[in-house]
């Protein structure tokens, strides 16, 4: 899943040019009142003048297709510029393109390397993809104790997938010492953020 669109403002105006700033918050108005073509034209300005937070709305607006023509080579060309330029959302979101092959060739080792680094930056479903791929062995060699490790860090950050992740490690004793109590606690956990299928094997493992 990428971290969609529209980033706060406040204090942009210190580290940028105000009229770069003016034009991003002009974008994100535009955005929110629907006014899509006249957003990614203001994101197209901000971006030009090296403002990484229009680069990356603008990205996810050619990767959707709002507001211009669906374009996932163009979002993957401005999401490349916006990690680069130290806008982490931006390394998250290019990982999930270069896992799914969306704009540039499929390479699973790029996406974990773009997700370690937005994971080493504090990004919560950077270091879930860094878990699930160290977990499957995608891009990197399969350590269930490194996956577990990053799924205990997210369950604790509130990531409802990283705790019925956890639950299934413990159930079956991978990368931890198996723990049926443990893996019943860790998918309640996740059936109380809203995950179903958490609900669902606790209560069978309860039986």
């Amino acid at each position: 899943m990428k971290t969609f669109i529209l980033k706060t403002v406040i204090g942009v105006c210190l580290s940028i040019g105000t009229l770069h700033a003016d034009a991003l918050s002009e974008g994100l108005g535009a955005y929110e009142k629907g006014n899509y073509m006249a957003a990614s034209l203001f994101f197209e300005e901000a971006c030009d003048n090296d403002v990484m937070e229009a680069c990356y709305n603008l990205a996810l607006m050619y990767d959707e297709g709002i507001g211009v023509y669906k374009d996932d080579q163009k979002a993957t060309i401005l999401l490349t510029k916006a990690c680069e330029g130290g806008f982490v959302d931006s390394c998250y979101n290019l990982g999930v393109m270069y896992e799914k092959g969306e704009g540039v060739a499929r390479d699973t080792m790029k996406a974990f390397t773009l997700y370690y680094q937005s994971c080493e930056k504090g990004h919560t479903r950077g270091c879930y993809s860094t878990a699930l791929m160290y977990y499957k062995g995608e891009g990197v060699q399969k350590n269930f104790a490194e996956a577990a490790k990053l799924f205990q860090q997210t369950c604790n950050e509130g990531y409802e997938k990283s705790c019925f992740n956890l639950g299934v490690m413990y159930r079956d004793g991978q990368g931890v010492t198996q723990n049926k109590q443990k893996a019943i606690e860790f998918f309640s956990q996740a059936c109380t953020m809203g995950f179903d299928l958490g609900c669902k094997n606790a209560l069978l493992l309860k039986e």
